[in-house]
């Protein structure tokens, strides 16, 4: 052994030998975390969902109504005759809202402004664009589509800066902008947008030769595709770029963000900028795909419904299509299920509150999970190790 030279410690030889030709230990150590990962995932996402659907089963059997029958009218009404086209179209601007709120999530931002800036975009197609119907088609679409994108991240533009620059909290300024922008639509329809052809406020109705081609067969437009292509490019933007490794290290620590190199004023102010654009998108396509005017005091909400589909499928934009799908055909089917079954239409929004409610219960024994404890409490887990038949005792005894 040469002068000055420490010998290793004997575990640390140990630990420094290659396995054994053939022990797969080390392959399915990273298998079995995978496997538990995907569990965890699973139960935290798909299980509030299962039990919202049997809770909602037992409060309609306390209204007189046969759950399986309900819940086979709402398949029959959302999927089946060829109504699952209007669930696309219902699922389309929903999707284009969870992408932006999800793009935005993962920077650990709260941008709660949805509302009024689906509206203004919307109220903004349905006012400019009867003036530019001489423009071709697609040049027609093109800009309107530039225009909903323009002005819903053009409304996210003073909380960004905000945020940014004074660390004021998004949550307050983003509602508040968002009933700006409510009222602001309102004031829009009820003046210089209003049609003046009709009594009621609402704006000029696009021509029909003029709103979204349907998919060759079916009554789906095109906007469907726009918003499915949407998650899959948020999902490259977000794992395959570096603006998306930036979200990330903001979202987990911003002073580490910062640390690191990272512009984080900018970054926040980009941040809402492509959420609220998204968001505008949303409008173009359902307001061009479905309906064609806006009526003062309308407003779908379709934020507040997105939000607990966003969180179930864990931030994640291609996890957040079947859920999306999911609402889309529950709430298609439900209301002429609902009517159907003389029950009331507010049933859905108890089975969304019923989610939202087992989503959080799941979630917080998930902590645990994640502390080492186990998913029951342990009251729940003692009942439940105990075997259903109880053994019986040996009367004879064992001599030694």
């Amino acid at each position: 052994m040469s002068d000055g030279v420490i010998p290793a410690h004997p575990t640390d030889v140990v630990e420094n030998v290659p396995p054994p030709v053939g022990d797969n230990r080390q392959e399915r150590l990273p298998r079995s975390r995978r496997a538990a990962a995907l569990r965890d995932t699973l139960i935290r996402s798909v299980v509030p969902v299962i039990l919202a659907l049997v809770a909602g089963g037992v409060l309609l059997l306390i209204l007189g109504t046969n759950p399986l029958k309900f819940y086979a009218s709402v398949w029959q009404n959302g999927v089946q005759n060829g109504s699952w086209q209007d669930s696309a179209m219902l699922a389309a601007p929903l999707l284009l809202i969870a992408v932006g709120l999800i793009l935005i999530f993962r920077a650990n931002i709260w941008q709660l402004g949805y509302d009024g800036q689906y509206l203004l975009a919307a109220v903004l197609v349905t006012g400019l664009g009867p003036h530019i119907t001489g423009l071709p088609s697609v040049v027609f679409w093109l800009v309107l589509f530039l225009l909903t994108a323009l002005v819903g991240a053009i409304w996210t533009l003073v909380p960004a800066l905000l945020k940014a620059y004074y660390e004021t909290n998004e949550i307050i300024t983003t509602l508040m902008m968002s009933f700006v922008g409510i009222d602001l639509a309102n004031i829009l329809v009820k003046g210089p947008f209003q049609d003046p052809t009709v009594n009621i406020p609402q704006t000029r109705t696009i021509p029909s030769n003029l709103m979204l081609p349907s998919i060759p067969g079916t009554r789906v437009d095109i906007g469907v595709i726009v918003a499915v292509i949407a998650p899959f490019l948020a999902y490259w933007l977000l794992t395959r770029t570096a603006f998306g490794l930036r979200l990330h290290v903001l979202g987990a620590n911003p002073r580490a963000a910062s640390h690191v190199g990272i512009n984080v004023k900018r970054l926040i102010i980009n941040s809402f900028l492509i959420s609220g654009a998204f968001v505008g998108l949303s409008a173009f396509v359902d307001i061009l795909g479905v309906w064609g005017y806006v009526r003062s005091n309308w407003n779908p909400a379709y934020g507040d419904t997105v939000i607990p589909f966003v969180f179930l499928a864990r931030l994640n934009p291609l996890a957040v299509i079947p859920f999306i799908a999911f609402f889309a055909i529950l709430s298609n089917g439900g209301d002429l299920a609902a009517a159907n079954t003389n029950v009331p239409t507010d049933f859905l929004l108890v089975l969304v509150a019923l989610i939202l409610l087992f989503m959080t219960v799941i979630e917080y024994f998930g902590r645990q999970r994640d502390l080492g404890q186990s998913y029951l409490p342990p009251g729940l887990k003692q009942v439940f190790s105990r075997p259903i038949i109880p053994r019986r005792r040996g009367t004879r005894e064992v001599n030694s």
